[in-house]
């Protein structure tokens, strides 16, 4: 029994022998190359290597950074620029003529004025002058703000004419008032704002004044008067002390098509003057005019600074023009004033406003009798075409009625 168990095993080992001898002496054959895979879309693009040729871009539109997704977060909000807003162009005025505006305001004149015209007509109207009459019109001129030494002379001549003339008629009474006012107030000086210098341009005139009397406000109104009579104009904004009178300057050029030098706020006065009137040689115009400081904290001060405006400006050439800014309504206490600048800087003429909201007219009188200088220009409303070339004859007229 064992022996054939023992035969069994000995012939699966010898048929196990063979198989493997012929499963090895056949050739063997190579696999099938597996089916090729869908790209992964997702992956990133390999890294190029030295040598390759780079890919020919593919013609698609280019996406901006708005439009794609950036990891992370939402995409980046495109912000909307405000919209320009363009400045208002500037109409440019053209101011009325000057001439004989004084005429036309006179009205405006006469209603503040005729309290003194008539008053005088009134008292020497009255059948006896006697010393309580003539001591009422010297009273009445000096209320007036005459002053003391004019209303003695006016007074002196007028009782000699009507002692001379006997009968006083109305008529003659106003032509006789109206004659000796004139006088007083003088037509033989030159009145004219001196722009035009013979050898040279630009004209520079320079505006000086306190604070208060409507110096700036009249050196603008005073472009106006020069572009009316058809000159060109160049403002120099030198009152950098005041935060609010450059643009108020400039304002006042824009509306005639001036141009306004100016500099920063609490620089130096002189500089800006300076560049003003460099300005406005380089632009060939007619006329520089300057607006300066106007504070009267201390003498001393005031002396420093308008006299380094001075010297500073007649670095480029003289000064033509140095214009007194005075408020009529002020009296005798503008008389004050006018002392100091007059110690300062050479006045050459006086502008006085308000002129339409006083009844002291007199002060025409006496401040050029106090400075000895002329009355140029007259302020008689607020209106931009209401400083007027000051005429004797005029004023009287307003002074003393029809």
């Amino acid at each position: 029994m064992e022996t054939i168990i023992l035969a069994v095993v000995i012939a699966v080992v010898v048929l196990g022998a063979l198989g493997g001898l012929i499963v090895g002496s056949r050739r063997r054959k190579p696999l099938p190359p597996p089916p090729p895979e869908a790209p992964d879309i997702t992956a990133p693009p390999a890294e190029p290597h030295v040598g390759d040729e780079a890919e020919t871009p593919r013609d698609e539109p280019r996406r901006t950074i708005e439009e794609v997704d950036l990891p992370g977060g939402p995409a980046p909000v495109a912000v909307e620029e405000p919209p320009v807003v363009e400045a208002p162009e500037i109409e440019i005025e053209i101011p009325e003529p000057t001439a004989g505006r004084l005429v036309r305001l006179r009205t405006r004149l006469s209603r503040s004025q005729n309290a003194l015209g008539k008053g005088l007509l009134t008292l020497l109207s009255r059948e006896h002058l006697d010393e309580d009459t003539w001591e009422e019109i010297e009273d009445t001129l000096l209320t007036a703000d005459v002053g003391v030494q004019p209303t003695q002379e006016l007074v002196e001549r007028l009782r000699e004419r009507v002692r001379v003339l006997g009968t006083r008629t109305p008529e003659e009474l106003r032509g006789l008032l109206r004659e000796e006012l004139v006088k007083l107030i003088g037509t033989d000086v030159d009145r004219t704002v001196r722009t035009e210098p013979e050898d040279r341009k630009p004209g520079i005139v320079m505006v000086v004044g306190v604070n208060g009397t409507g110096k700036t406000t009249t050196t603008g109104k005073l472009a106006r008067v020069l572009v009316a009579d058809g000159r060109s104009v160049v403002l120099g904004a030198a009152d950098t002390f005041r935060a609010a009178a450059a643009d108020q300057l400039q304002t006042w050029g824009e509306r005639v098509g001036a141009y306004t030098v100016r500099g920063p706020e609490a620089g130096d006065p002189a500089s800006v003057a300076f560049d003003a009137v460099k300005e406005g040689k380089e632009m060939g115009v007619d006329v520089v005019l300057i607006d300066t400081a106007g504070r009267l904290h201390t003498k001393t001060g005031l002396m420093d600074e308008l006299g380094k405006v001075k010297r500073v400006v007649e670095k480029h050439a003289p000064l033509d023009e140095v214009l007194l800014v005075l408020d009529a309504t002020t009296g005798q206490n503008g008389l004050v004033q006018a002392r100091v600048f007059a110690e300062v800087v050479d006045i050459t003429g006086i502008v006085l406003t308000k002129l339409d909201g006083t009844a002291k007219g007199g002060i025409v009188i006496a401040v050029q009798r106090e400075l000895g200088v002329p009355v140029k220009l007259v302020g008689l409303g607020e209106g931009a075409d209401d400083l007027a070339p000051f005429e004797p004859e005029a004023f009287v007229d307003a002074l003393i009625g029809e």
